[in-house]
């Protein structure tokens, strides 16, 4: 399965995953859905990685669903059709959770076409780049299924607003770079040849902060995004503030700071 997922280390402490299906516009299968998610579950215990980057091969970041079949037809005989459905749709449902609850931020480096599965994926990650050639589409629905699913119908509206995503996801309609940088889909639009030396440049400083508090902070502001009051928020912010401000790390980022050198973090 290594083949269909390219890991690498451009610098360290960043990991940079790499769809890599590029034929299939590294349209999701069995097996490249497999590989993702093993990789993030290693990543998740890495304390040497602090940030992923994610993009795609070829010109395509990931165009969704394989429609030319998933990969996994003997699932069908061995689970009956309802169940073998059900448990394709947690296994692929599982890679936005697992991106989300990740302690590492990931950085989306759209290179191209993200539909479907692939505009998930997007909405997962914490930061957001693209190409001007990426296009972007909800497409669940014009396939001819729910436009809620893998997660978009939680995250969509968090990020570009209800409005916007109710009729992104009620049309299915494709939409450019220029169209989602306007609505805060991705935060910036960068061309394609800089586009993985901008992702990776953000990611260099993010490294420039304490280990736990930048995992501390991921957790919180997508907390924030299920937190009913500000009150609560505040209170979970107050937490978050003594844990951090007592750690090593936090005495290592202020005498750096005041000696104009770079931090040595220790994540204690």
């Amino acid at each position: 399965m290594s083949d269909l997922l390219e890991i690498s280390t451009p610098t360290p402490g960043i990991a940079l995953l790499t769809l890599n299906r590029p034929e299939r516009l590294n349209a999701l299968d069995v097996h490249l859905v497999a590989a993702l998610t093993a990789a993030l579950d290693d990543i998740a215990s890495d304390r040497t990685c602090r940030v992923v980057v994610i993009t795609g091969a070829g010109r395509a970041f990931c165009a969704g669903l394989d429609l030319k079949g998933y990969g996994d037809s003997e699932r069908d005989e061995a689970e009956g059709r309802t169940l073998a459905a059900f448990g394709r749709q947690q296994d692929i449902a599982h890679l936005t959770e697992r991106i989300n609850s990740l302690p590492q931020p990931v950085i989306a480096a759209v290179n191209g076409p993200a539909a479907g599965g692939g505009l998930a994926l997007v909405c997962a990650s914490d930061i957001r780049i693209s190409a001007p050639e990426a296009v972007f589409a909800v497409s669940f629905i014009t396939a001819g299924y729910s436009a809620c699913d893998i997660g978009v119908s939680w995250l969509l509206p968090r990020i570009v607003g209800a409005g916007n995503a109710h009729e992104l996801m009620l049309t299915g309609r494709r939409f450019d770079a220029a169209h989602a940088r306007s609505i805060g889909l991705v935060s910036q639009v960068v061309d394609s040849e800089n586009l993985l030396t901008e992702a990776l440049r953000i990611a260099g400083e993010i490294l420039n902060n304490p280990p736990v508090s930048v995992e501390m902070t991921k957790k919180g502001m997508w907390l924030a995004l299920e937190t009913p009051t500000l009150h609560a928020a505040i209170e979970f912010e107050n937490r978050q503030q003594v844990i951090t401000a007592l750690t090593e790390d936090a005495a290592e980022a202020t005498a750096a700071f005041l000696e104009k050198r770079a931090p040595t973090y220790r994540r204690r």
